[in-house]
């Protein structure tokens, strides 16, 4: 898959399961007496976008962030790419591939969009004392491929008139964009998207979903948690219900509309 100077790099590997990119095996986490998360287990596939749906309280979140390393279980397994990833840090997580975004756009908002696409990259040769010392001729071939690849991915999304905008300026619906720049910028090998409609209106949710289409089309897995259930059964091909802390359910959205414990769970 080319680069992002191309087209955005999707990393593949043929590490693990030829067909499974992330498994998690009966992962469990409590906050004090409150089991938020209980003997979860699922499996994200190489392919496509997988939904994580559930209703409010269902544990969804505290799975991605058991995931991504942003909190450590209390038990179970979570594996990528066929290495136990369990219990890593985030940065750590995020260094083998898998990326996520969060459910409020986090953004640095004095920085402009093409500030917070570029700190995606994982090191700057002029960010060092030893670089900066070594002078602009050093970092600065550099700094120019990562500022065209930005730019690239920019006129992709429509949003390079942006480039220069602070994001403090931008609408809920830029500021995601922005923040998908910027986990797409990362060259995941798995991208983890924490509801990405949040906050936007109809015809942005329209458009975001036809980049994720193309983007899982090019090879990018994604898991998608989100409540709006007709976006993702537009988006995704296979779908996890959680309720209570565990999984319910697990199939297409159309057989899952035909599950009565997962129409309970809804209404209940």
């Amino acid at each position: 898959m080319p680069r992002v100077s191309d087209q955005p790099a999707v990393a593949t590997t043929s590490a693990g399961s030829a067909t499974t990119i992330l498994s998690v095996t009966q992962l469990g986490r409590a906050f004090g007496g409150l089991v938020a998360v209980r003997d979860a287990t699922f499996e994200v596939p190489r392919a496509g976008i997988t939904g994580l749906i559930g209703p409010n309280g269902a544990g969804k979140s505290t799975v991605i962030n058991l995931i991504a390393g942003s909190l450590k279980p209390d038990r179970g397994k979570v594996t990528f790419e066929g290495t136990d990833i369990t219990g890593q840090p985030a940065h750590r997580v995020a260094g083998r591939g898998l990326i996520r975004t969060f459910q409020k756009a986090n953004l640095f908002g004095r920085m402009t969009a093409m500030e917070n696409i570029l700190t995606a990259v994982p090191s700057m040769r002029g960010d060092t004392l030893g670089g900066a010392l070594l002078g602009r001729r050093f970092w600065r071939a550099q700094q120019l491929e990562a500022v065209e690849r930005a730019r690239v991915l920019m006129e992709r999304f429509s949003m390079d008139r942006y480039e220069d905008t602070y994001a403090g300026e931008l609408s809920g619906g830029e500021k995601r964009l922005v923040e998908l720049m910027r986990a797409l910028f990362a060259e995941p090998k798995l991208l983890i998207l924490d509801e990405p409609l949040a906050g936007i209106n109809p015809v942005r949710a329209r458009e975001i979903g036809d980049h994720l289409l193309a983007l899982a089309e090019e090879g990018l897995p994604m898991l998608l948690v989100e409540h709006e259930l007709a976006f993702v059964e537009r988006v995704c091909s296979k779908v996890i219900v959680m309720a209570q802390g565990t999984v319910l359910a697990t199939g297409s959205m159309g057989e899952l509309k035909k599950n009565r414990e997962v129409l309970d769970a809804y209404i209940s």
